[in-house]
């Protein structure tokens, strides 16, 4: 399954949806063309990231059930839709996104500090209900949950991978390149604090790698 599959396949039926950083719109294009909203928004900093989501959503543009919003995160939208995605950025710009408001519901697929992101959702009393990973050439971390209700307590280990990851065959594939990835690092450290840093990381996967093993 891609990347766009595997984000798609947990998009909720809502009244309202947003896909913010929509790039090429093809997650609006998933919930508009299987009646899954009765209203979508297209949003992106760049005007001509979002020029591209329009023509593909042309037909839904001129039907007046998709809006387009060039503006940086939720910035521009004088409400918050029911659902929205937030996926291809880093973990840290989805946080200051989210900072004002969190919508209802949410996808989010950070690019990089996922750990960051779930402390900030737990945090603030969200109710993650899926926090898993899948691969599509590169291993991505998705979060999805709600505004409300809140999460058990987080492991550091669940707060680090996801709560769904460590269950998930895939973390075995994805600590194991993480150790490869370090390791490799090591061969270019050039002081001995910075090769003491990499080996602690190495160290550490080592140890969520053989406990997660037990596992399966």
């Amino acid at each position: 399954m891609n990347r766009i599959q595997s984000i798609c396949a947990l998009l909720d039926s809502s009244f309202s949806f947003a896909d913010v950083g929509c790039d090429h719109g093809y997650c609006t294009l998933y919930m508009l063309s299987n009646n899954m909203c009765q209203r979508a928004y297209i949003a992106d900093i760049s005007a001509k990231s979002l020029q591209k989501a329009q023509n593909l959503l042309q037909e839904y543009v001129l039907a007046g059930k998709c809006t387009p919003v060039c503006c940086d995160g939720l910035s521009g939208f004088d409400h918050i839709p029911e659902q929205v995605l937030i996926a291809g950025m880093g973990g840290d710009e989805i946080i200051k996104i989210l900072q004002s408001e969190i919508p209802k519901k949410f996808i989010l697929q950070p690019m990089k500090n996922a750990a960051g992101l779930r402390k900030f959702l737990l945090e603030r009393g969200c109710k993650i209900t899926v926090d898993d990973l899948f691969c599509d050439e590169n291993f991505y971390f998705i979060i999805k949950g709600e505004n409300t209700g809140g999460s058990e307590p987080y492991t550091q280990e669940q707060l680090n991978f996801g709560k769904d990851s460590l269950k998930n065959e895939l973390i075995l594939q994805y600590l194991t390149k993480e150790i490869n990835k370090y390791t490799q690092y090591m061969l270019n450290a050039t002081t001995k604090r910075g090769a003491d840093e990499i080996n602690k990381k190495i160290d550490y996967f080592k140890r969520v790698l053989k406990c997660t093993q037990a596992n399966f």
